[in-house]
């Protein structure tokens, strides 16, 4: 045994290889986000610009999220895994009740990183 995870639906997806790429992808959402706030916040930019930040922290919450849990929203929705190397072409799904098992997760990924979202949205909103 290697350590390597296997695909268990509606649980993993990835292997160790995509969950390092989730990962980076939450700390690049998560500094473009600090990047694009500290100046609207700090240079009194109109308040409505403040909801642009979103975009990179929705970013990051489901880079980080999806790490977390060791499985791809985009692959769980569409049906497919990949425990090789990050790249490689993922392997299909094709058992109709672990698809709906997979893509009921996915589907909760995308819930929690809106859910952290707006609440990062709306503080950044409330600042003066």
């Amino acid at each position: 045994m290697n350590g390597q995870p296997a695909y268990h639906p509606g649980v993993c997806n990835i292997g160790d290889d995509e969950t390092r790429l989730r990962r980076n992808l939450g700390w690049a959402g998560f500094a473009a986000a600090l990047l694009f706030a500290a100046p609207v916040i700090f240079c009194g930019l109109p308040r409505g610009v403040r909801l642009f930040v979103a975009i990179p922290v929705f970013i990051a919450a489901l880079g980080f999220i999806q790490a977390k849990m060791h499985f791809c929203a985009y692959f769980g929705l569409r049906s497919l895994v990949n425990f090789r190397d990050a790249g490689a072409t993922p392997e299909a799904i094709w058992e109709e009740r672990l698809r709906a098992l997979d893509r009921r997760q996915a589907w909760r990924i995308i819930g929690y990183a809106a859910a952290v979202t707006a609440a990062v949205t709306a503080v950044l909103w409330l600042l003066p």
